[in-house]
């Protein structure tokens, strides 16, 4: 049989690779494979995962597998939406066997005591953060979701949903410019899925690699989902009118390829985006008050009442927005905690700052009682 036969190792690979493709395959993924693949194991993406199971892309088409082999136990370790994962090709039931080390991942905390993480999705290269104009701005939350994108390794893109609700250019124009004020390095884009306004830009952000599509219920990532794909495969619901929320209609994380290239990962709405382990995109978030901070008198400066404070001053006068300085301390000191509750080291360093500005602020009281008497 010759060397170059449809059953050789190399034909078999160009059969994968051309299969796979399409979902972000690449030789990077191929090399970081072959251990498996020497095991007789065959490379697919996951495109779903539900209760224990997860669909994935293979080059002889979809199947299902289980994912029990995978440290079930721990929430960061499980199988998610977007890893490329080692498939039993001849398994009954087939397996997940592992998942190649992820390149990015979306992580929040749970809503558990034990301040674990959840991973949202895997091996994404953008963050398209959904926001409705339905109702009004929440630029506390878009922040707070910058964090997690940064954090994740992705380019984070602040879509403003249901544009055609503002009818009025200028008014869009002045939402848009103050998102942008929240959103450093980050595109904002006002959108109208309904009657295709601004698709055309946002297609291009997302035409190549893997975007995830995130936001509350009621932000519209549905109908956006269904525009971008060219097709209705996501179920949509109307929001309430009141606050703009809606009902679940996605209730699981799939994968979806795009007709203009690259693949599009829709989520439930989310109702709490806790921080986890997110210092550094919280920085980048508020990367004018990290670089004003490099010239506060101290170095551990918090921004309230030291002498000598650069953040303080440019909010003073009229630099800084007030808002935007209590939003970073907001999320600074969440990430703290959390990290607080899993690292002793950082507990105790806490506790030692408390204390000490304690002591600071009792004898700035005393200072201040001495001068009055």
């Amino acid at each position: 049989m010759s060397s170059t036969s449809a059953s050789s190792p190399s034909s078999s690979a160009s059969a994968v690779f051309s299969a796979l493709a399409p979902y972000g395959w690449d030789e990077d993924w191929a090399a970081a494979f072959a251990p498996y693949a020497a095991d007789g194991l065959v490379p697919g993406r996951v495109v779903r995962v539900d209760r224990g199971q997860c669909d994935v892309v293979t080059a002889a088409g979809t199947v299902r597998a289980d994912t029990e082999y995978v440290v079930p136990r721990d929430p960061m370790k499980v199988v998610c939406t977007g890893d490329w994962v080692a498939v039993d090709p001849d398994g009954d039931p087939r397996y997940a066997r592992a998942y190649l080390p992820r390149r990015t991942a979306f992580v929040r905390s749970t809503s558990s005591k034990r301040s674990e993480g959840q991973i949202l999705a895997a091996n994404v290269d953008h963050a398209v953060v959904a926001v409705s104009l339905a109702v009004e701005l929440d630029l506390g939350r878009v922040e707070r979701f910058l964090a997690l994108a940064w954090e994740s390794g992705a380019q984070p893109v602040v879509v403003l949903t249901k544009a055609d609700l503002v009818p009025d250019p200028v008014t869009l124009d002045h939402l848009v410019r103050d998102v942008e004020t929240s959103a450093p390095g980050v595109p904002v884009l006002g959108v109208s899925a309904l009657h295709g306004d601004g698709l055309d830009v946002l297609v291009a952000l997302v035409g190549s690699g893997t975007s995830v599509l995130l936001g509350q219920s009621g932000a519209g990532k549905s109908t956006l989902a269904n525009a971008l794909v060219g097709a209705d495969v996501m179920d949509v619901r109307a929001a309430r009118d009141v606050d703009g929320k809606g009902r679940h209609t996605t209730t699981t994380r799939n994968l979806l390829p795009l007709p203009t290239g690259g693949v599009l990962i829709d989520t439930p709405g989310l109702r709490g985006v806790g921080l986890y382990d997110a210092e550094g995109g919280v920085g980048q978030v508020f990367a004018e008050i990290e670089e004003l901070a490099e010239g506060c008198r101290f170095h551990d400066c918090a921004h309230e009442s030291e002498p000598g404070c650069a953040v303080r001053a440019a909010v003073a006068d009229g630099r800084l927005p007030e808002r935007r300085l209590d939003s970073y301390r907001k999320l600074m000191r969440e990430n703290q905690w959390i990290a607080a509750k899993t690292d002793a080291r950082v507990r105790a360093e806490l506790r030692r700052d408390w204390k000490r500005k304690g002591a600071e602020g009792r004898a700035a009281m005393e200072a201040k009682r001495g001068r009055w008497s």
